[in-house]
């Protein structure tokens, strides 16, 4: 157990403790209190601890994905869709005739996109909460706009599915795509919010002013428009 701490770094407490829980396959018995453990365990072992430090997972949650990652009945294919949810939030929209127009909304959206089989996924609840909402603030015109949203969104799919590639390496696939969503979802955000800054310097000009956000003459236009940049405030 020492060698697994030192070619990981992982204290030898969180491993037995990563044992307990069944995170960790137990090693090969050499001895009384004695176990050998392969590069199969350090690989699993960095999984665990990413997982654990950059997924934001809990242990229960790690601990259902490791069952399925050993087991063989669970395909590919299965273990993708299992590991894609772990990281997928589920906001439940509450009931009421808003509601039920949101949902036909989203439904006949997800038609329109060839989205089918999806009913049970929780982003289909979250899109229908975030409809309810933007229809009683009076911002329907925002929805003018999904089906766009959705064009960009199935090529950012396609582009994720290409980074996983084939699925015969399973702790790979666990690995690019619990951490690959949660920090590609930030990689998205940021590319959106530059792209933003970038459209609006194209219609609208540069920054009367001409100052960066720092209030020195940049170099190149500054961002300006309905989506300054960051480090910039409004109001």
């Amino acid at each position: 157990m020492a060698d697994l701490t030192r070619e990981t770094g992982v204290p030898v407490p969180t491993i037995k403790y990563y044992l307990r829980e069944g995170l960790l396959p137990p090693g090969r018995p050499i001895g009384r209190n004695q176990a050998e453990y392969s590069q199969a365990h350090v690989r699993r072992l960095r999984l665990v601890r990413a997982l654990v430090a950059y997924g934001g997972l809990s242990i229960a949650v790690i601990r259902d994905l490791v069952r399925h990652l050993d087991d063989p009945d669970v395909s590919g294919g299965d273990l993708l869709g299992a590991a894609q949810l772990t990281v997928t939030a589920r906001h439940d929209p509450p009931p009421g005739p808003g509601r039920d127009r949101a949902e036909r909304i989203i439904d006949d959206f997800m038609a329109r996109h060839g989205w089918h089989d999806l009913e049970r996924h929780p982003s289909r609840q979250t899109m229908i909460g975030l409809v309810t909402s933007l229809t009683e603030l009076g911002r329907e015109d925002m929805l003018d706009v999904l089906d766009d949203y959705a064009v960009a969104a199935e090529q950012i799919a396609e582009a994720d599915l290409r980074i996983v590639g084939e699925l015969r390496d399973r702790e790979r696939v666990l690995e690019i795509v619990v951490l690959g969503t949660q920090l590609g979802d930030t990689i998205i955000t940021s590319l959106r919010r530059l792209a933003q800054a970038h459209v609006a310097q194209r219609i609208h000009g540069p920054s009367p002013s001409g100052q960066s956000p720092s209030g020195s003459s940049p170099s190149g236009p500054a961002p300006c428009g309905p989506f300054p940049s960051a480090g910039t405030r409004s109001g």
